[in-house]
């Protein structure tokens, strides 16, 4: 199934995909993402981040990251402070990794998890509306090139993916970019849509 962004009930088909536990390609303010629900303890065991990996191809070495409805959220996953130069570039292109607090909602234990708030509001209200993080990874095989139309998307995963939600080519899109924060300071792990260079400089 394929739908445009801006149709009217968009999000309604967005929000009942993601609940069902199906893997999505959804956009988002960089590149095009498969998207699934993240399991939270007592209330969702979809385990829709394996279904992604095989969709993909790829193993568990590579967490994917967890895209977050506002900012205020990461609080719930992790006690490690933010850094407030960081803290305001969201919600916008940056992916934040880090240490997880021993009581989380996260079913899945992980000593770590990439957090990002997408610039997209259309993109956080569905996730404000499912009340759960939502994975996202670009869409592509590993190892392959990432797809940036729709056209391309629907012919190579539209079997393999429920909904398919039509943003329009995201041709020389580039990713968010991540860093991790570190006892000592903040380590810049992917360069990408924002140069965080100077924050990292100063720390």
């Amino acid at each position: 199934m394929i739908c445009r962004k801006f149709d009217s009930d968009s999000i309604e088909k967005a929000v009942r995909e993601l609940k069902n536990g199906q893997v999505l390609v959804l956009p988002t303010d960089t590149v095009y993402g498969f998207s699934a629900i993240v399991d939270l303890k007592g209330k969702t065991s979809f385990y829709a981040q394996n279904k992604i990996m095989v969709i993909k191809g790829r193993g568990k070495e590579k967490p994917f990251i967890q895209l977050l409805g506002c900012p205020e959220d990461i609080k719930k996953y992790t006690d490690r402070e933010i850094p407030d130069q960081l803290l305001k570039l969201w919600p916008g292109p940056l992916t934040v990794i880090v240490p997880v607090k021993a009581e989380n909602p996260l079913l899945e234990e992980m000593e770590t998890v990439a957090f990002r708030c997408p610039g997209d509001e259309w993109l956080r209200q569905i996730i404000t509306e499912i009340g759960a993080p939502v994975y996202s990874t670009s869409v592509n095989r590993s190892g392959q090139p990432v797809l940036s139309s729709p056209a391309a998307i629907e012919k190579e995963f539209g079997s393999e993916v429920s909904l398919i939600v039509d943003d329009g080519d995201k041709i020389n899109s580039v990713p968010s970019t991540i860093v991790m924060l570190e006892d000592k300071g903040i380590k810049l792990i992917r360069s990408g849509a924002l140069d965080v260079s100077s924050i990292i400089s100063s720390f």
